[in-house]
């Protein structure tokens, strides 16, 4: 048992290291999960400008991908349908009404100008075997974009997952030259869909935004949907509208879909329905309205890390300044090599180095005269010389050595120097470079991005404010039941799904319940109607207590437990007490008392104003009404 817990305990941490590294979770440096960058560098390798077969790039991945073919069929389309890296030509699906893109022997696709741009540059790419060690794969490609923000990413792996939403391009581009001049930066997500954001809980890339539909309405009976939140089709919102016109939270006649690469979903009203009282019911019950959520985890270095999208564009401009700087020091060094081989070349032919070769008669003889003649003039070297440059100066041509033109070999010298020294300066002002560098690229490619979602604020929409009261209760003396299902003449009013309803009996007792279909309510019911949570109800009440002593108080009934029972006279009901009077009227007239018969009695009955009842507590016992036990109480006057 021991052997086998640490065996399923390390292949356990090899299989959630493998998922959370090579599958699942981006790396921060080239914002790509294994899969796409596998896609992106077989197109570089294959590009020669025109459009390749879906299955042929697929093949050619295979070389590097090991889980098959239709793992990256399904990156390649994702990666296309963000229309930064990959130019589709055909059906790669569409994103708006869900549909999947054809097989990949009819679709074809190629690198888009931007990912050639920004994405490659093999000098200065790490690569590693593949996972057969037949070829050799980049550990992440040199990207200058950040790519992790720009395209977002979604991944589930062992005890973790990342949800990072796509943010605007130029945008993006902005926020790093003011990161560079020192100034803070906030950016927000842009959804290819379109539609209508809030950001006000985004907080960094560790919150939520909520997002909804743009909905027009064309007259006083008809809604058009032209523009989806984030992650919605077509086919989920219509399905979330029937769904909600079926539990009756909302009215809609015919629909109408006419989406094909714009979205325009019609809804026709029916009578007695209008524009303005349905939108906010379709931002409440309806897909129209969505919250997401992002969570940013990427690979950085040898393991994953939670990040803000300020601290993941902080690292992404401090990688780009980082590219930018050894770009520039492999250029200069280039020019180094060609100053340096120009300088050799000079030396050999004007010198006539080559002109001690002739006598030697071996291949070591012949190269030792090459060395030893160069090391004559070696104080007029670019750098020191090695092997390689004596077989480059072998291989000049006659013909080249004859037709030597010293000044155009001047000229190109001259050339180097002046290369060299503005490739100096742009390394010296960094910072200057990216920015210059950032600028071109959006004055090139920034008119092709423009953002498409709305950022705005809007008020949260109450589901209790806008719910139709539909639910129609009634209630039946003879029977005693209450609700939607029973045909009963008192107490008719119309709820929603969200209202309360407040029953008094004629025990005093009282209690607050959702719409029921169907239920008893045991005793006479004296009031039935929706609660007002904000005001409540204020009642007149008189009740003779168990020593037959009439009281009298104005309650206010307002907040409650949900089906609990409250009682309106002290200690609950009983034999001997009963509730008298139960009234809502702001002026609630007079109540006539009669007192039980006893000897020498003389005053029988007394009237009491009831408007001079002040305002208590339920529980409270009120104010005394009556000196002497009661034997009835009357509303005389109102």
């Amino acid at each position: 048992m021991t052997q086998l817990e640490s065996l399923m305990r390390r292949n356990f941490l090899e299989y959630a290291s493998y998922v959370v590294l090579d599958r699942a979770i981006p790396d921060v440096r080239d914002g790509l999960k294994p899969v796409q960058r596998r896609i992106l560098h077989t197109l570089f390798e294959m590009d020669d400008g025109r459009f390749h077969k879906v299955a042929n790039v697929i093949g050619e991945t295979m070389k590097l991908h090991p889980h098959g073919d239709a793992a990256i069929r399904d990156a390649l389309v994702v990666i296309a349908n963000k229309e930064y890296f990959i130019e589709k030509q055909g059906n790669f699906g569409n994103l708006l009404t869900g549909h999947p893109a054809a097989a990949a022997r009819y679709i074809e696709c190629r690198l888009t100008p931007l990912a050639r741009d920004t994405l490659f540059n093999v000098p200065l790419t790490t690569f590693a075997p593949s996972y057969d060690g037949r070829k050799q794969e980049p550990v992440f490609l040199p990207a200058k974009l950040p790519v992790l923000l720009m395209q977002g990413a979604e991944g589930i792996a062992v005890g973790m997952a990342t949800r990072i939403l796509p943010h605007n391009l130029p945008e993006l581009l902005r926020a790093q030259i003011d990161l560079l001049n020192g100034k803070e930066v906030r950016v927000l997500p842009d959804f290819p869909q379109g539609g209508r954001m809030d950001p006000a809980e985004y907080e960094d890339g560790r919150g939520r935004v909520k997002v909804r539909a743009r909905i027009e309405p064309r007259g006083e009976k008809t809604v058009v949907v032209t523009e989806l939140p984030f992650g919605v089709t077509t086919e989920s919102l219509l399905a979330s509208i029937e769904n909600a016109s079926a539990k009756g939270q909302l009215k809609v006649g015919e629909i109408h879909d006419y989406t094909t690469d714009r979205v325009e979903i019609e809804i026709h009203l029916p009578r007695g329905t209008y524009a303005d009282e349905v939108i906010p019911q379709l931002f409440a019950y309806t897909e129209c309205e969505v919250s997401v959520s992002s969570s940013i985890v990427a690979i950085c270095g040898d393991r994953p890390d939670e990040m803000t999208v300020s601290q993941a564009l902080g690292f992404l401009t401090d990688q780009l300044l980082e590219q930018i700087r050894a770009e520039l020091e492999f250029e200069i060094s280039q020019l180094e090599d060609k100053r340096h081989a120009l300088t050799l070349e000079r030396i050999f032919i004007e010198n006539r180095v080559y002109k001690r070769i002739e006598a030697a008669s071996t291949d070591k003889a012949v190269r030792t005269e090459v060395w030893d003649g160069m090391h004559e003039f070696e104080d007029r070297f670019a750098r020191p010389m090695v092997k390689d440059d004596v077989d480059r100066l072998l291989q000049i041509r006659i013909r080249r050595i004859s037709l030597y033109d010293i000044e155009k070999h001047k000229q190109d010298l001259e050339e180097i120097e002046r290369t060299r020294g503005e490739l100096a300066k742009k390394l010296k002002n960094l910072k200057r470079t990216a920015i210059g560098w950032l600028e071109s690229l959006l004055e090139k490619y920034g008119d092709r991005y423009p953002r498409r979602t709305e950022i705005t604020t809007f008020e949260a929409v109450d589901k209790k404010e806008v719910a139709r009261a539909d639910i129609r209760l009634s209630y039946d003396p003879e029977t005693g039941f209450y609700g939607s299902k029973v045909r009963g003449s008192r107490f008719e009013i119309e709820v929603s799904p969200y209202d309360k309803v407040l029953i008094i009996t004629g025990d005093g007792v009282y209690r607050i319940i959702s719409p029921p279909e169907k239920t008893l309510i045991p005793g006479k019911v004296l009031f039935c109607g929706k609660h007002d949570p904000e005001n409540g109800h204020e009642f007149t009440v008189v009740y003779r207590d168990a020593d037959r002593i009439a009281w009298g108080k104005r309650v206010r009934i307002k907040t409650f437990i949900k089906d609990k029972e409250y009682s309106l006279i002290p200690g609950g009901p009983s034999d001997r007490s009963r509730l008298e009077i139960l009234t809502r009227r702001s002026k609630p007239g007079t109540a006539r008392i009669k007192f039980l018969p006893a000897k020498r009695q003389r005053v029988k009955e007394a009237d009491f104003d009831l408007a001079n009842l002040t305002l208590k507590g339920v529980a409270a016992r009120g104010n005394r009404l009556s000196p002497k036990p009661v034997s009835s109480v009357k509303l005389i006057k109102a």
